[in-house]
């Protein structure tokens, strides 16, 4: 009888949304052009954006951008709008985008103690100077979620604003990028090793390191026609960096490990 091959647990899709949230990458800012006959949805950069815990998310844009007209003529104040987050990996690879978020709301333009207390709350979480630009030639906008899609390696799913609000972001999303990079630039040796628990049909291939989270390690192989994600998963969700370490040393077969396995 044929053994089914079990496959490594991942992290549930609400909490990857918040963790791709939480990474801060780049953000773009959705609306449909003020011409009907354009057909294509305006893309816009914001000066700054923040993804609260709630799924609402913070923007600065400047005083002068249509979109801010938009909002404030629009009815009850509120434009429909879209914020879509790329989660980009930390090296360099051919396709480095590993994940999107869509957060599609109601867009709001703040003023006055509004605009003060929502830029408040986004520096009690992160201090960043650009904040210093509301009300100096800098609007701040809300865009408040009705629905979210998160889209990676692991397939597309909604996630409802409820279900993000919830749950948490991965507990290593903060060291991530930097222990990745340390990884491809100085433990080629490891990754190395690690290609032996790759499928055979992707062996020969580039294999770089994609993401790491508590449920597993993924790599990007890099194929002369395509490239594959491969998922690691460790033995049990690791808690600290230690845990990491361990599982590690277990995957590429370090010869001392069993006696720390406990």
């Amino acid at each position: 009888m044929r053994q089914a091959r079990r496959t490594p647990p991942i992290p549930p899709s609400p909490e990857r949304a918040r963790t791709i949230a939480c990474r801060g990458g780049r953000a773009t800012v959705m609306m449909r052009t003020p011409d009907p006959d354009a057909g294509e949805s305006g893309r816009i950069e914001p000066h700054l954006h923040h993804v609260h815990a709630d799924g609402t998310v913070t923007v600065l844009l400047a005083d002068d951008h249509p979109l801010v007209a938009a909002a404030l003529l629009a009815p009850r104040g509120e434009q429909a709008a879209m914020i879509e987050l790329a989660d980009r990996a930390p090296v360099r690879l051919r396709e480095p985008v590993r994940g999107l978020l869509w957060i599609t709301g109601w867009l709001r333009a703040l003023d006055g103690c509004r605009a003060r207390h929502e830029v408040l709350a986004v520096a009690e979480e992160r201090a960043d100077c650009r904040l210093l630009d509301a009300g100096h030639g800098m609007t701040v906008l809300r865009l408040t979620p009705a629905s979210l899609v998160l889209a990676d390696g692991e397939g597309s799913q909604s996630v409802r604003p409820e279900d993000f609000a919830a749950a948490s972001p991965d507990p290593f999303c903060d060291y991530e990028d930097q222990w990745l990079r340390h990884l491809e630039m100085s433990h080629r040796d490891v990754v190395g090793l690690l290609t032996r628990l790759l499928p055979t049909r992707l062996h020969g291939g580039h294999v770089r390191p994609l993401g790491l989270d508590r449920f597993g390690l993924r790599l990007r192989v890099e194929l002369a026609d395509a490239d594959h994600d491969v998922r690691l998963g460790f033995t049990r969700p690791a808690t600290t960096p230690e845990d990491i370490s361990a599982e590690l040393r277990r995957m590429v077969g370090c010869p001392f490990l069993a006696g720390r396995a406990g």
